[in-house]
């Protein structure tokens, strides 16, 4: 009688641990692209309400086109206290901008609106004399934080997130869903991705993008893998763009020469603890090119790279 309890009390929990989570779905709009979500668990009708307003309090924090935003009017010149999201994440875009020589850069702004990918969204060449004259302005050196205050050496310091708010945002909504009870979910909003727990028992499978020749190819995934745990973020200069006597001037700017930067370079993902430094990391690879975003990876246990490199009308991938 031991031995058929035994195996009954076996077989009871096998049937346990085969029941699986139901599979829910979440899609919408953020910070013009689309944000995908799935977690495990009972469908929430309120969710989506609270999802929505966690993307509205990031977007009212970081939106350069909102001029209403904390960021807008800091830069207008309002001496304005920092809320705990601005503070975050400028702590981390002034420690990346060290960890990575300067290439990544949230005071980039004046070079984004020269170059015409900013607010007014009138892309062109600019003349090396305009662009000297906003270098002067463009440093993370030239800001501190001071008391929950921004600290610029100079008023004309403009601030930009565009770089690593996504990657924010991605990571707010996941700690959300697990503040829910949502403890295996994956969340993306414009190919930057959080994956927390497993879909019932496997880990999350993800994408790396082929690049494609012009702004509007068709999406298509090159690479696929497991991600647990981890985020995943992916920079590249073949979407935004704009072409002049037959030079492509990306959207990727170098803080050092105030230009697009000219790569053979097409597309970084970088993997990280969260989605935060994974966006900022992957635009910093991006300015700083194959070679030296090599040595900053291996140099850092907590990070891993995919590198897309061109070559003539192929491409080849570069894992570290």
């Amino acid at each position: 009688m031991k031995k058929i309890y035994t195996i009954i009390c076996l077989a009871a929990l096998c049937c346990i641990s085969c029941k699986q989570q139901a599979v829910q779905h979440l899609t919408g709009a953020a910070f013009g692209t689309m944000f995908n979500i799935t977690y495990l668990g009972e469908p929430s009708a309120t969710l989506p309400h609270q999802v929505d307003s966690v993307l509205k309090e990031v977007n009212s924090t970081f939106s350069i086109f909102d001029t209403s935003s904390l960021i807008s009017r800091i830069n207008g010149g309002d001496d304005l206290a920092l809320n705990h999201d601005f503070a975050t994440v400028l702590s981390k875009s002034l420690s990346i901008s060290k960890q990575t020589d300067g290439a990544f850069d949230c005071t980039c702004q004046p070079l984004i609106e020269l170059w015409g990918f900013g607010r007014e969204n009138q892309k062109h060449v600019v003349p090396q004399h305009e662009i000297d004259s906003v270098k002067q302005f463009v440093g993370c050196q030239l800001v501190s934080i001071q008391d929950r205050h921004v600290r610029k050496a100079d008023p004309r310091v403009q601030l930009n997130f565009n770089a690593i708010a996504k990657g924010f945002a991605v990571d707010k909504v996941a700690d959300f869903l697990q503040a829910q009870g949502y403890k295996d979910c994956l969340v993306e909003i414009g190919g930057e991705i959080v994956a927390r727990g497993t879909k019932n028992g496997k880990p999350w499978k993800v994408g790396i993008q082929v690049p494609t020749e012009t702004a509007d190819g068709a999406i298509e995934s090159s690479k696929s893998f497991t991600l647990q745990d981890r985020a995943v973020a992916t920079s590249g200069n073949y979407r935004n763009y704009f072409e002049a006597d037959g030079v492509r001037y990306t959207h990727i700017l170098n803080p050092v020469t105030g230009k697009p930067e000219q790569t053979n370079l097409l597309s970084v993902t970088v993997i990280a603890p969260d989605c935060t430094t994974a966006d900022a990391y992957a635009t910093a690879f991006m300015v700083l090119g194959l070679e030296r975003s090599l040595q900053i990876v291996r140099a850092h246990d907590e990070l891993d790279a995919w590198f897309i490199i061109s070559e003539g009308k192929n491409f080849k991938i570069i894992r570290n």
